[in-house]
């Protein structure tokens, strides 16, 4: 089996070029910088690049909504490929092609650059109390789904 999930934040603008011929095909490009959960010295956060292909429709919204900063998920698989170059030396290449994206935070996150997700309150989130549990606003009650 050959399925890739992935999650992080566009690392450019997707570039799009369309396939020559009567039936021209979109080809998005792009770079996901997706962080790594542990790292061997503990006081850096790393990030491997991912390179991503997408063709068609995905690549056509890739290139209306995908920008720079921006947080996706997408499910794919890998392909391995390769090429001679200009200079005659053979070349390696991995790249998702990817099968599904989609948005991984609310469009207000990204553009507070707080990498996080906000879930559209405007209700302040509540505190941890000093033995670990979260300290309820009152007039919530009612919203809560146990009583």
């Amino acid at each position: 089996m050959n399925k890739v999930i992935l999650m992080g934040r566009l690392t450019r603008d997707p570039e799009v070029r369309y396939s020559q011929g009567e039936n021209a095909t979109a080809v998005a490009r792009y770079t996901l910088a997706v962080d790594r959960r542990f790292n061997r010295n503990g006081d850096e956060n790393t990030a491997d690049f991912i390179g991503c292909v997408a063709f068609g429709r995905s690549a056509e919204f890739a290139e209306k909504y995908f920008r720079k900063g921006i947080k996706i998920a997408i499910t794919g698989r890998i392909q391995t490929g390769s090429y001679t170059n200009k200079d005659g030396v053979k070349v390696y290449t991995t790249d998702v092609v990817v099968e599904d994206q989609e948005f991984a935070e609310s469009k207000n996150s990204s553009a507070a650059g707080d990498g996080g997700f906000s879930g559209g309150s405007s209700r302040p989130a509540p505190a941890a109390a000093g033995d670990g549990f979260m300290n309820i606003p009152d007039g919530i009650d009612e919203e809560l789904p146990f009583n």
